[in-house]
């Protein structure tokens, strides 16, 4: 953690405790634990998980293609995580502590530790609303779906929002993030240094109005700005504008999740480089269908950037259906389906090895898990991945199987 977020977290909670010390009067206090907790030590609420899975074989470890004699390795990963509350005085501050304990039989180097910790901070006063946070990720996972080697990489989000009430229903909302992503000096793909390619850091800033619409549903307008600035390759500097609508159902409700959608405006500094401007959107949706039936539905479509700078960026298109079937009494099936959709960028005059190529990533998997208690799930899934390009080194399939075990996921 760096030394101007200490300094901000140590400002933010001096302020919070001067508010509980000189009593001023503070509004009904968002952010608190759920009903269903399952732990309470002292002012401390504990919501621990821990997970098995992957515990079987990936038959294509290093996404390679089928020249390549792709190789076959046991593998599993171990994940502990807690979610805790703490309520100081009026605000509650709550975050998590995670880590993906990855193991491979002979595949020595693909072992890993992936440590991820997230604090986010509530504190209502009259009618405004301020939540800092910060984000830290330490992690060896592939940085998408274009890179398919397991790069080491930190991943550090920070910033703050402040929600002003303007009558009863809705709210004036201001909102400053700061991104940060370094790879490690020796991470490398398609002998291209990562580390001096993407090694970056996105600032954005947002305005919005809120409604709400019903007791469990908000929908929001918003504006706004953005910058990329990368540390060792300044030709890739971008800035960016988005005007965009969401809507986001309670966590009570029967869907449950958020969606957005904005026209959105990139713009390189490089003259060579194209920009991009159309439709950018997100969705993390869940619905549950009479307590048996579980729909998810994830979808994207942004611009990510690309490890070739003769093809500086990719605009993604794709998602995830994930359906969660309970049979009778603790059986369950699962299945899922996921398409994306890579569509590479020239920049002019630059020789490219396919120009304007499109690739495509599918995904399909199923599963049957047994319900031991309401906590805890015993399952056995396959999954198959496949990537079509038109350049033959990154064309893959890959097929994984094996057990898990669940504690305390929802």
């Amino acid at each position: 953690m760096t030394p101007r977020i200490r300094t901000t977290l140590r400002t933010l909670g001096a302020f919070v405790i001067a508010l509980h010390v000189c009593g001023v009067s503070i509004a009904q206090v968002p952010g608190a634990p759920p009903e269903n907790v399952k732990m309470r030590l002292g002012p401390v609420f504990l919501d621990p998980t821990l997970s098995l899975t992957n515990a079987g074989v990936d038959d294509n470890v290093f996404n390679q293609s089928s020249a390549a004699s792709p190789k076959s390795d046991a593998t599993f990963t171990i994940t502990p995580q807690t979610n805790f509350w703490l309520r100081f005085g009026p605000s509650w501050l709550s975050g998590s502590v995670g880590e993906d304990l990855v193991y491979f039989k002979e595949s020595v180097g693909e072992r890993s530790a992936n440590n991820r910790y997230s604090l986010k901070w509530i504190i209502p006063v009259n009618r405004i609303t301020f939540r800092p946070s910060v984000e830290y990720k330490n992690t060896r996972e592939r940085p998408g779906y274009e890179i398919d080697t397991r790069a080491l990489h930190t991943e550090l989000n920070y910033g703050g929002q402040v929600d002003v009430k303007w009558f009863a229903k809705s709210a004036i909302v201001l909102k400053a993030d700061r991104y940060q992503v370094l790879f490690d000096p020796g991470a490398q793909y398609e002998q291209t240094s990562l580390h001096d390619l993407l090694d970056r850091v996105t600032s954005s800033e947002m305005i919005g109005l809120e409604y709400q619409l019903t007791p469990l549903t908000t929908i929001a307008a918003n504006y706004s700005i953005g910058q990329d600035r990368f540390k060792y390759n300044d030709i890739r500097n971008s800035k960016s504008s988005t005007i965009g609508a969401s809507v986001r159902f309670d966590p009570a409700a029967l869907l449950k999740g958020t969606a957005s959608v904005g026209y959105y405006d990139y713009r390189p500094d490089d003259p060579a480089t194209p920009g991009y401007k159309g439709m950018t959107a997100s969705v993390a949706l869940s619905y549950v269908l009479l307590g048996s039936t579980k729909l998810k539905i994830d979808g994207n479509r942004g611009v990510q950037y690309s490890y070739d700078i003769n093809q500086p960026y990719y605009v993604q298109t794709g998602g995830v259906v994930t359906i969660a079937q309970r049979l009778f009494g603790p059986l369950d099936v699962t299945g899922l389906g996921g398409f994306q959709q890579l569509a590479y960028q020239n920049r002019t005059g630059a020789v490219a090895v396919a120009s304007d190529r499109i690739d495509h990533v599918k995904s399909i998997g199923v599963g049957m898990g047994y319900h031991l208690s309401r906590d805890t799930r015993v399952g056995f899934n396959i999954e198959q991945d496949h990537r079509d390009s038109v350049l033959l080194n990154h064309e893959y399939t890959g097929l994984r199987y094996g057990f898990s075990v669940t504690y305390g996921s929802n």
